[in-house]
């Protein structure tokens, strides 16, 4: 049985899908949230940066070569670094270095396994399977960072007269944090358990959807979900696991005193 025929989307098409967001704007304009304007600019950031990166994308799937890949791959970590130091609270000396070898550490250490050991790439730079494969990587990371570290940073702050006392009471600055270490973490990772106890069941992924939507198999398509479910655990786990570590070096001293004058 033949697979079906890909349907193409013309530009008219992708106007048309506008209508879906002007719905969200007329629901702004009725209730008052004032989200018009971000909704507006959202939606033509949306375009102009998918198109942008797909040209680019088809540059880098044409040319081939390792060394655009892994520019490609530098470039999205800069990004995700900034992102993800932007969400905490307060800013945090340093937090752009802890960021970035977080992420860098958690995506080459997941990617890594990935390609190497599970998919079995060859090459192993292959960019239509690298680039996919390290940006569903890299995005778990950055928010599992990101959520991790806010959480860290809140929980110090309300309950450093607590970390103090157990410091006072002879605890070691790793294990005086750690109850707050252990709730960033949780804070972290519950949603990525949240969703692989209900994908296929609520929602169908959407590397899954997207490969259906092309032709493949359904049971193809599961079987790299499965596969993009685990590493994004995996991801979720040591991106926010690194982070949280090394940002707790940051908050205290090589005398184990809690520098509060950062919270």
């Amino acid at each position: 049985m033949s697979s079906p025929a890909v349907i193409d989307l013309f530009v008219w098409q992708l106007a048309l899908a506008f209508g879906l967001v002007a719905v969200v704007v007329a629901i702004s304009i009725h209730q008052s949230l004032n989200l018009e304007r971000d909704l507006t600019i959202g939606s033509v950031r949306t375009v102009v940066q998918l198109y942008g990166i797909g040209f680019v994308l088809a540059a880098v799937f044409a040319a081939a070569r390792w060394y655009w890949v892994v520019l490609i791959l530098v470039a999205m970590i800069a990004v995700a670094t900034q992102a993800a130091v932007s969400r905490l609270s307060k800013p945090l000396a340093g937090a752009g270095w802890i960021a970035a070898t977080a992420l860098s550490l958690s995506t080459a250490a997941t990617l890594g396994y990935v390609i190497a050991v599970v998919v079995q790439v060859r090459p192993w730079w292959e960019p239509q399977y690298i680039i996919p494969i390290a940006g569903m990587i890299l995005g778990n990371s950055m928010t599992s960072a990101a959520l991790a570290g806010d959480r860290l940073q809140g929980d110090l702050r309300a309950r450093a007269d607590e970390v103090e006392a157990r410091l006072a009471l002879g605890f070691s600055g790793p294990d005086a944090v750690q109850p707050m270490v252990r709730a960033a973490l949780r804070t972290a990772m519950i949603p990525t358990v949240n969703a692989m106890m209900t994908v296929g069941l609520v929602q169908l992924p959407g590397m899954m959807t997207g490969q259906i939507l092309a032709g493949s198999s359904p049971l193809l398509a599961i079987r790299y979900q499965i596969v993009v479910v685990f590493m994004q655990a995996a991801a979720t786990g040591l991106g926010s696991l690194l982070f949280v570590r090394l940002a707790v070096l940051r908050y205290l001293t090589p005398a184990h005193q809690l520098r509060r004058y950062l919270l």
